[in-house]
């Protein structure tokens, strides 16, 4: 991807929006690219715990737009790599306190004055103005996507705004899925989403149990080097690796053959 700001947008919450955030971005951060994820859901933040880094926001986002620290104040480095940021947001002010003009300032400034080679702009959930907020500083962005029907819809939605936007780069993260219900036709098949949804495919990543694990002790899965393979680390890292062009194979699952063989009709489809 050529954008350097990059949005990652679900459509509706739940789906790992957030994890796949951090986990990218540490990724990222890993191959040599200076980072910044930057947390918008304002009130709701939990970048900033997924990270490990609750402990240290002094200052936020909206300290930054409304003026009461610089915004070199405001970005925390991560310890465990030199080259990754935090800018998180509030957990007391609601999402009135977000302005489309100062993201972009932000953004712009993070980029332009602070050096930061790739920004990731951790959205709200919904398509409502933090959304709008988070995807108005943006030139690519990151649709994560569950193989469920109602995601699958929410993340169509999505797509149709980004587009509005005249967002140049947008792909798609499939997560969570789950190859043996895929086989047994009980699950939403990648080609499926993919031919439903339009938009060229970046990642895919397995259901793992281990990511809770990582999530809950603050330390994103593909900084993982050693110890029990997390599989979706590894997901998270080769999604890195296209981000930043290089060409890296996909896995594949069989062709279902169940309940969900014919599901581009719930969508309009053949």
């Amino acid at each position: 991807m050529n954008a350097k700001a990059i949005v990652v947008t679900s459509g509706k919450g739940g789906v790992g929006k957030t994890t796949t955030t951090a986990n990218v971005g540490a990724a990222l951060a890993r191959l040599g690219e200076k980072v910044c994820v930057v947390d918008t859901d304002v009130g709701l933040r939990n970048l900033d715990v997924v990270m490990g880094l609750e402990g240290r926001v002094v200052y936020d986002l909206i300290d930054v737009f409304e003026g009461r620290c610089k915004l070199r104040q405001a970005i925390i480095r991560d310890k465990r790599v030199e080259t990754l940021h935090l800018l998180a947001t509030s957990q007391t002010r609601d999402k009135s306190a977000l302005s489309e003009g100062r993201m972009k300032e932000t953004v712009r400034a993070l980029l332009d004055d602070e050096g930061f080679d790739r920004v990731l702009i951790d959205s709200p959930a919904g398509i409502e103005s933090g959304f709008q907020t988070a995807a108005s500083a943006a030139s690519g962005a990151l649709v994560v996507v569950n193989p469920e029907v109602s995601s699958v819809r929410d993340a169509d939605r999505i797509i149709g705004l980004l587009e509005s936007r005249e967002i140049p780069e947008v792909r798609l993260i499939i997560n969570r899925l789950r190859p043996e219900m895929v086989k047994r036709g009980d699950m939403l098949e990648v080609n499926d989403v993919l031919e439903i949804l339009g938009v060229k495919l970046i990642g895919i990543v397995p259901e793992d149990e281990r990511i809770l694990i990582s999530t809950n002790v603050g330390n994103p899965a593909s900084l993982e080097e050693s110890g029990p393979k997390v599989a979706a680390g590894a997901a998270f890292r080769d999604i890195a690796r296209r981000v930043r062009g290089e060409d890296v194979p996909y896995p594949s699952y069989d062709q279902p053959t169940g309940i969900f063989a014919g599901i581009r009709r719930i969508f309009g489809g053949g």
